[in-house]
């Protein structure tokens, strides 16, 4: 059964559509939706299935899992990671939410959640209210991964209408929320006894590192 195309409108989502969407989630569908950088692909970070099904999809081996949670805000953050020194906290207010995806140690829920001995997490809080109120209503964070293309020239598909062609017989949903972006999230490690960059994508790191 092909994947659903839906249109949700990225500043003011419909609460029906979104509701639709979590159902969805918490019955272990794949969606693919926007944020403020690149389209992703995700899931219920509770559905241990579903996150099986995406590593498929993604050709990701489980134990080898190392994708990014999207979270609603800082607040929701603190699950799922150990205590946040003030210096990181600082740059987390300053930078979330945005187009940055911090490298933060994992609490202990982690792991019991994924079954891998994971000590590090990704963690996301786009700034586009179309996720931000998936995860909101869902209650727990989407597990997601970036969507990227075949093309080395395109590395990101901005199409969602592209995308469902690519994926309507993998995933259960395609949020259309107008065109994405072709430049991933910074990737910030706040891991070790300094902040460092691992990559610079959109977003001025050095405003708020």
């Amino acid at each position: 059964m092909a994947a659903e195309f839906l249109t949700i409108h990225p500043q003011n989502p419909e609460t029906r559509k979104i509701s639709k969407v979590v159902d969805a989630l918490r019955d272990g569908a794949i969606i693919v939706y926007p944020t403020d950088t690149i389209y992703g692909i995700g899931c219920d970070l509770m559905n241990r299935k579903a996150i099986e099904r995406l590593c498929r999809i993604m050709d990701i081996k489980p134990q080898k899992l190392d994708l990014s949670f999207i979270c609603n805000d800082l607040s929701h953050i603190a699950e799922y990671v150990r205590r946040i020194d003030t210096p990181v906290f600082k740059v987390l207010k300053k930078a979330l939410p945005g187009p940055y995806t911090f490298i933060l140690e994992s609490s202990s829920k982690v792991p019991k959640i994924l079954d891998i001995n994971k000590r590090t997490v990704g963690i996301r809080i786009p700034d586009h209210n179309i996720p931000r109120e998936i995860v909101k209503l869902l209650g727990n964070p989407l597990i997601t991964s970036s969507i990227k293309d075949d093309d080395v020239i395109k590395a990101y598909t901005t199409d969602p209408e592209e995308m469902y062609e690519d994926f309507k017989n993998e995933v259960d949903i395609v949020i259309d929320g107008g065109p994405g972006g072709n430049v991933p999230s910074s990737v910030i490690d706040c891991t070790g006894d300094e902040i460092t960059i691992i990559r610079r994508g959109l977003g001025d790191v050095d405003k708020i590192v």
